[in-house]
């Protein structure tokens, strides 16, 4: 029995196959998907799922955050981006240096719109409190 593996961002279809087995990092940690285990909803961090093609190769895809819902033989993963290679070593460092050093950026940016937000509240409140 296979899977049938699907991997999107919001742009494209990267993977569309068979595959006998994969494996994924989860936010609770690393996890494997089996054909006939129960289905299963996981949010995942940014890294590299692995999974076994038709033909037994062992392929690679690098991604940033999402999320993974297996049900019955279809395992659809929704993330922002993602690169397949065949090269583990390549994937690993293009997630380390783009896909998580975005996510260090957005948290940055989000901590400056959340000052810039409070600054606009703390200076209505001064606006209420003038005669």
């Amino acid at each position: 029995m296979m899977l049938k593996l699907i991997v999107a961002t919001p742009t494209e279809i990267v993977v569309d196959v068979w595959a006998e087995k994969l494996n994924a990092s989860g936010v609770h940690g690393g996890f494997g998907v089996l054909p006939r285990r129960l289905d299963v909803a996981a949010p995942l961090r940014a890294g590299v799922l692995g999974y076994v093609d038709e033909e037994g190769v062992e392929r690679f895809i690098g991604h940033d955050e999402g999320l993974l819902v297996k049900e019955g033989e279809v395992v659809r993963v929704a993330v922002g981006r993602a690169v397949e290679s065949d090269d583990l070593a390549a994937l690993e460092r293009i997630v380390r240096e783009e896909f998580l050093q975005a996510d260090e950026h957005e948290l940055a940016a989000r901590a400056a719109l959340a000052r810039l937000e409070a600054g606009i509240v703390r200076r209505f409140i001064e606006l209420e409190r003038e005669p």
